[in-house]
């Protein structure tokens, strides 16, 4: 049992690390010598496959690998929930 869920761990890296491929990869497609449309449909296919791949990965990998990231990504969030906000002061 317990070398089944590490092969089911591994595979869900893997296929983050496929979504994060498929990420970049969309830096990299318009160097290649496409066609503005078929950069955009190229873009467009490794959007959708990038956000599958990912929460694939999450769904595999569970709740402890989502509050992980989730942690990381904490920093992200600013505190713009101020229940006082700043206060203009009159400089006439």
């Amino acid at each position: 049992m317990l070398k089944k869920q590490k092969i089911f761990k591994t595979i869900g890296y893997i296929i983050l690390l496929i979504s994060c491929l498929s990420f970049l990869m969309i830096l990299v497609v318009p160097w290649f010598g496409f066609s503005k449309i078929q950069i955009a449909g190229i873009t467009t296919g490794l959007i959708i496959v990038g956000e599958i791949t990912f929460y694939l990965s999450l769904f595999i990998l569970g709740r402890s690998f989502y509050d992980k990231i989730k942690s990381k990504l904490k920093f992200w969030k600013t505190k713009t929930n101020d229940t006082n906000p700043p206060v203009q002061s009159d400089l006439k």
